[in-house]
């Protein structure tokens, strides 16, 4: 077990969650809901698909031999994850990679600490001991965080001009932005636990729990991956697939339910030449950026062993940091002042503090 490594690889699954929007700037003449269908495609069927064939030896048994119930539950986690991945893009839109990553990412990482105890009925144990505590404690700094980069990007609106607000992302909106962002962080938050619960269902007293390591005898399809052979690094990855998919089927009815709407199937249309083949490159590029970034999470929990259950706060803390430096280089930023800077500055430091929190609560 080498910890650092796993938390590195956990942070290099943070920064491509801050860049996957990037090629999306590149794409032109073709509307959001067309190419987020393909983006959705690569990044949550083909990509995953591929990857689990290749890793795991006889997957397509691993897949068939999972419970029902396990399945069901990583797909229905997976469809509320959809909900707010479909408002991911949007949130970037009207808020840029900068600000709408941080608070994204922020209460992402706030939902999927709170969500697991709330639906296995143990809201509890979110006080039943000192680690509990301090755990909760790091949600709420988390929360003050977030706060603190909104009012950074509330002192934004008021100090630049409408021509300089589009300069910079081209769609700003604040008040639409953090409606979205609160849709999407929190519906968000519900893909770690359905990467959790696919880990396996043990019994314990006569009932079936949910545990968050895949190191005990147990019926998930970690567990059935790693006895047909896979490498404990890439265990993981059936579960991502499931979780993925159910993800993908809510995507899918809304971009059609959105072409509908908007009469842009004809979109479809010019993928088969330039420079639609082009958005499509760029679209697919897209969703395998975001994919990458929990196919790291998967992969480095096992190698962080029992700190595995910090894997998620790593991976979107470190989405927070590297997406608000990516605004900073878009210059996103540009032309507020010292006080929008401040308040940004302290916003990210909160958030940073609230992931060193939770790291020290597991070790109590």
């Amino acid at each position: 077990m080498n910890e650092t490594a796993g938390m590195l690889i956990c942070a290099a699954g943070g920064l491509a969650g801050a860049v996957f929007a990037l090629p999306f700037r590149k794409i032109k003449g073709v509307a959001y809901e067309s190419y987020w269908l393909v983006y959705a495609l690569f990044g949550l069927v083909v990509f995953p698909i591929t990857l689990g064939f290749v890793t795991v030896p006889g997957f397509t048994n691993v897949i068939a031999n999972t419970p029902i119930a396990t399945l069901l539950a990583c797909a229905g986690f997976g469809a509320l994850w959809g909900i707010g991945g479909l408002t991911w893009g949007l949130m970037i839109r009207y808020l840029g990679v900068g600000l709408g990553l941080a608070i994204g990412c922020g209460l992402c990482s706030a939902t999927g600490t709170l969500i697991p105890p709330i639906v296995r009925g143990e809201i509890g144990d979110l006080v039943k001991d000192t680690a509990a505590i301090v755990t909760l404690v790091s949600v709420v700094v988390s929360l003050v965080g977030i706060v603190f980069v909104g009012m950074a990007g509330k002192f934004k609106e008021s100090e630049l001009s409408e021509e300089e607000k589009k300069k910079a992302v081209a769609e700003f909106d604040f008040k639409k932005g953090m409606l979205v962002a609160l849709i999407s962080g929190v519906f968000s938050g519900c893909i770690n636990f359905g990467l959790q619960w696919g880990g396996g269902i043990a019994i314990e007293n006569g009932k079936e729990v949910v545990l968050e390591s895949g190191l005990k005898k147990l019926w998930g399809m970690s567990l059935l991956a790693r006895e047909a052979g896979a490498d404990e690094l890439w265990t993981g990855i059936p579960v991502l697939v499931v979780v993925l998919l159910g993800g993908f089927v809510v995507q899918v009815v809304y971009c059609f339910s959105m072409n509908a709407k908007n009469k842009t199937f004809g979109d479809y249309a010019k993928f088969v030449k330039l420079p639609g083949i082009s958005a499509v490159a760029l679209s697919a590029l897209a969703g395998i950026i975001w994919a990458s970034q929990f196919v790291c999470q998967k992969t480095g929990e096992p190698a962080m062993g029992s700190m595995g259950y910090i894997s998620f706060a790593i991976l979107m803390g470190s989405s927070v940091l590297f997406s608000s430096l990516l605004g900073v280089i878009l210059g996103e930023w540009k032309g507020t002042g010292a006080k929008t800077r401040k308040m940004l500055a302290l916003g990210l430091f909160t958030l940073a503090a609230s992931i060193a929190i939770a790291v020290v609560a597991k070790k109590l």
